[in-house]
């Protein structure tokens, strides 16, 4: 992803992490982040349904939001209000009425680096101002 498309993912502040253990990966993961919408989070599941073995989605501050098995089965969410939102989405993707849609999401990564970035430029802009 651009820097700008970078910026664009978190201006909302509902940004979480997406931890996908793939099949075969033998407990490694990998992370993604997003905004943790009802749409978002059932298009994600819907993605990666038969490649993961599992996915547990958590915010920021890295609180539980809710894990999905391999076949893309919703587990475990304890957020009932979300849960109910997030169904009818999930439901239409495994019936096959609809296809997954893509939506920005940047890998871990690509935001640590973004970040790191911001970091040094704060630290440039301290060191011009002594």
């Amino acid at each position: 992803m651009t820097r700008d498309e970078l910026y664009e993912l978190m201006e909302d502040g509902n940004l979480g992490y997406a931890c996908v253990y793939f099949n075969g990966d033998q407990g490694m993961h990998t992370d993604f982040m997003f905004q943790m919408t009802a749409k978002n989070i059932a298009n994600f599941i819907g993605k990666y349904a038969y490649e993961a073995d599992k996915i547990i989605m958590t915010d920021m501050c890295d609180s539980f939001i809710c894990e999905s098995v391999f076949g893309g089965f919703l587990m475990n969410c304890p957020d009932q209000v979300l849960c109910r939102e997030i169904i009818p989405y999930l439901a239409a993707i495994q019936m096959g009425a609809v296809e997954a849609k893509d939506f920005p999401v940047a890998t871990r990564a690509e935001m640590e680096e973004l970040w790191h970035a911001e970091e040094e430029e704060v630290m440039r802009a301290e060191f011009r101002m002594l």
